[in-house]
């Protein structure tokens, strides 16, 4: 274990490389399907295999979802497109090559801001983010000395988005994953799925003396199927590759994989140079030209980004940097109160309800804000009844929202009225409710004047109980302080 002052003599160097497969029902290059969870080598076909004399077609929506993750990262995106093949030989790769590109990728440059865990903001400059096609899966089952291979995955449209080395610890490589997930969400291109695969990183780490101008060798570490397992990787290469540097061992440039069950990565093989692909122009494959028309037609169909709505629920609609965090973690959810929003003026009262009852109803049954029974539209209504008086929080919370949860057609100033929960404002009404309590608590009423203060509570229970909880709290707190106080 290192100490700390050996381990602040160094500074962590990272760079991620995030490759996203694209939400299309056919492949990168040919019609096959990309259906995950099916029979294994169900959806293959001769091009997907790479039979002589089969030629690919490029996929026209993957081009339009790699220019979507462009334009929402502030990339340049790239006009002349040409692929090329990446020769390289696993037993998953039944090309014997990868369809990708090369010297020219479609998005070129661009960012993405982060905030971390203390609220400070950073942004991850990126070098290129470039379409290519997936490659089958290997399997192994327990007892076999063969390996299994499913092609189904192989052609599967990617976008590998590749970041600039500028993190410097694995919080901010956390930060930026989520952020990297919640931008493909936004923009219905990928479901970043991580256990399923449809959302891959590799990281590359180096460490270097704090203050020096070199980057350190940097390692690639892959086989991380869960942001947590990249945080665990990226700290144990850390303090692996310190331990070496302090011991005069020389840091090799190799890929290495992730062992989750025990935290270690392990050495797979040495890192291959550009030159071992041995990259070459796609002879199969014309230039994809992106023209004006086709990119204003992208940017119009482009939908409100994360941090697009941060932005307008602070300066809008006055939330909390911390609220407005939580509601656009979920594209559905912060479109869901965005539309709640439109019903009522109460924003923060709309958050509240969405951050809390809300929420925890979809987390309980594990549903999706689709599968919600109430309209954004009703929960304003519920919202709006609470603002005029006619009933409380709590009587909305525990007696009208479950109803509401049941009878999704009925209107919530309905079941209020059928519950008899409408609340009691009139002065008139309630002065012989609080005039009781009061008779029957005398020794609670000297005490009060004689200064314990903390009784008016008690008093308000009181008269919410013989209410049946229908007195206006403020009206009951007015009558009982005037009371009370002369």
């Amino acid at each position: 274990m290192l100490s700390a002052e050996v381990k602040n003599k160094y500074e962590l160097v990272i760079g991620l490389e995030v490759h996203a497969q694209l939400l299309t029902q056919s492949k990168m290059y040919t019609s096959d399907s990309t259906e995950f969870g099916n029979l294994p080598n169900t959806h293959i076909s001769v091009i997907t295999l790479g039979h002589p004399g089969t030629l690919p077609k490029v996929n026209r929506k993957a081009v339009e979802f790699a220019i979507k993750m462009g334009l929402a990262c502030d990339c340049e995106i790239t006009r002349h497109n040409i692929f090329a093949r990446k020769n390289y030989f696993y037993p998953d790769l039944p090309k014997g090559y990868q369809i990708t590109q090369d010297k020219n990728p479609i998005c070129v440059g661009g960012n993405v801001p982060i905030t971390l865990p203390d609220g400070s903001k950073k942004t991850v400059a990126l070098t290129r983010i470039h379409m290519e096609e997936d490659a089958g899966k290997s399997m192994h089952l327990a007892g076999e000395v063969d390996t299994l291979v499913d092609f189904n995955r192989a052609g599967v449209p990617l976008i590998e988005i590749v970041s600039e080395p500028d993190m410097r610890s694995s919080d901010e490589a956390y930060a930026y994953l989520a952020e990297i997930k919640k931008l493909v969400k936004y923009l219905d291109i990928c479901d970043g799925n991580m256990e399923e695969g449809s959302l891959r990183c590799d990281a590359n780490v180096s460490v270097r003396l704090r203050g020096a101008a070199e980057y350190g060798k940097k390692v690639e570490v892959k086989n991380m199927n869960s942001f947590r397992n990249v945080v665990r990787a990226i700290e144990h290469e850390f303090e692996r590759q310190v331990e070496m540097v302090e011991a005069n061992i020389e840091i090799i440039s190799e890929t290495r994989t992730f062992d989750a069950s025990t935290g270690l990565t392990a050495s797979m093989r040495t890192k291959e140079d550009l030159n071992d692909y041995r990259y070459f122009p796609e002879p199969d494959l014309s230039p994809v030209i992106v023209s004006e028309e086709w990119l204003e037609s992208v940017k119009e169909s482009m939908p409100a980004l994360p941090r697009e709505l941060h932005y307008k629920f602070i300066n809008q609609y006055g939330l909390s940097e911390y609220d407005a965090g939580v509601l656009t973690d979920n594209k559905e959810i912060a479109l869901y109160y965005e539309e709640v929003c439109l019903n009522t003026k109460n924003y923060k009262g709309a958050a509240n309800w969405v951050m809390g009852p809300v929420k925890s109803y979809l987390n309980e049954l594990t549903l999706h804000i689709s599968d919600f029974p109430i309209s954004a539209k009703s929960l304003a209504e519920l919202i709006a009844i609470i603002d005029e008086g006619k009933i409380n929080f709590s009587v909305a919370s525990q007696k009208v929202y479950p109803e509401m949860l049941l009878h999704k057609t009925k209107r919530p100033i309905e079941i209020a009225q059928d519950l008899n929960l409408i609340q009691e404002s009139d002065e008139g009404s309630l002065m012989p409710i609080i005039e009781t309590v009061l008779s029957e608590n005398a020794l609670k009423v000297e005490e009060y004047r004689s200064g314990k203060k903390g009784l008016m509570a008690m008093f308000m229970g009181q008269v919410m109980k013989k209410s049946q909880g229908k007195a206006d709290p403020k009206v009951a707190t007015k009558l009982l302080t005037e009371i009370l106080e002369n």
